[in-house]
């Protein structure tokens, strides 16, 4: 389970904005081949149904297969002190996780205390909207494969059985979206650290909108969003053993690709962020907040 990080115990300036970047165009790779590994498969929207194998059940679990690959996964993860880290969001609930059997990394402070998690959306958008986009060909697929069988009606499509493979595929996307959308949180720390006096009046008088308009680059949203194209179109090529495209057919829907980012991840992100900066003073004095708001610079988040 591959996925884009970045070494807190090392040193350095883990909010330098240059490090962020390289660290969320890493993440870009990777969510493109999750997708491209998920789109190999049909939509099996029973991995998604609550209580749709017996199996869970007489295990006493009530929720959906992909649930329960998560639960189980993000349990062993768990155990290994996954999320202690600062950029790490388990999707079940942290008091239904067991405690790290190793002791605790020493973290350096980096983000404001807060509780801000946007899994349980991406869950949903994932599960209802993304999925059945990107694996649309497959099922297609599946179904003439059906029909020639004899198998007509409701029957001839969604499901191919691989609840396995695609539920683990699953799973990791949605770990490296998630890592991806809260990494908004160390954008968003950066760009308060480098002018508090910008921000303060926005938090202290709530004002979303102007809190999105001073983190939003639409020319960097835009430039992303051509590079994250190009990409896909490439990864999802075919080639010959010579290295030569095959001119097979894409393995993907690029437009899923570059929409999930445009109309998902990306707007979600500046969610995580706008969140992130409302609670940002939460805990400051009143002097600490006025320092903040005539220019001083914190040094580190408050622990």
């Amino acid at each position: 389970m591959s996925t884009a990080h970045f070494n807190f115990t090392l040193g350095g300036n883990p909010l330098d904005l240059d490090r962020i970047r390289g660290v969320l165009v890493r993440l870009e790779d990777t969510i493109i081949f999750s997708l491209i590994e998920r789109a190999q498969f049909a939509h099996n929207p029973k991995l998604y149904q609550r209580g749709a194998f017996p199996e869970l059940k007489e295990l006493g679990f009530e929720g959906s297969m992909l649930d329960w690959f998560l639960k189980e996964t993000e349990s062993f993860h768990a155990k290994a002190r996954r999320y202690t880290s600062p950029d790490e969001y388990p999707f079940t609930p942290i008091d239904q996780l067991p405690p790290p059997l190793l002791k605790p990394v020493q973290y350096p402070k980096i983000l404001y205390p807060n509780k801000v998690n946007a899994n349980p959306s991406i869950y949903s958008f994932y599960t209802k909207h993304i999925v059945p986009r990107i694996t649309r060909q497959a099922t297609l697929e599946l179904a003439s494969l059906k029909r020639a069988a004899g198998i007509i009606g409701d029957d001839e499509y969604e499901d191919d059985g691989n609840y396995g493979s695609a539920g683990v595929i699953d799973m990791e996307v949605l770990m490296h979206i998630s890592k991806r959308v809260h990494y908004g949180k160390f954008v968003a720390e950066s760009k308060f650290l480098s002018d508090p006096a910008a921000f303060v009046p926005h938090i202290v008088k709530p004002n979303p909108d102007a809190l999105a308009a001073l983190i939003t680059k639409p020319e960097v949203e835009r430039r992303l969003l051509e590079r994250l194209r190009k990409k896909a179109l490439v990864y999802a090529q075919g080639f010959t053993p010579d290295g030569e495209p095959s001119g097979q057919p894409s393995k993907i829907d690029v437009d899923g690709v570059v929409e999930l980012y445009e109309n998902y991840i990306i707007p979600l992100t500046r969610e995580v962020e706008v969140d992130y900066l409302l609670v940002r003073l939460e805990g400051l004095s009143k002097q600490e907040i006025d320092d903040l708001a005539a220019g001083k610079k914190p040094e580190t988040p408050k622990s």
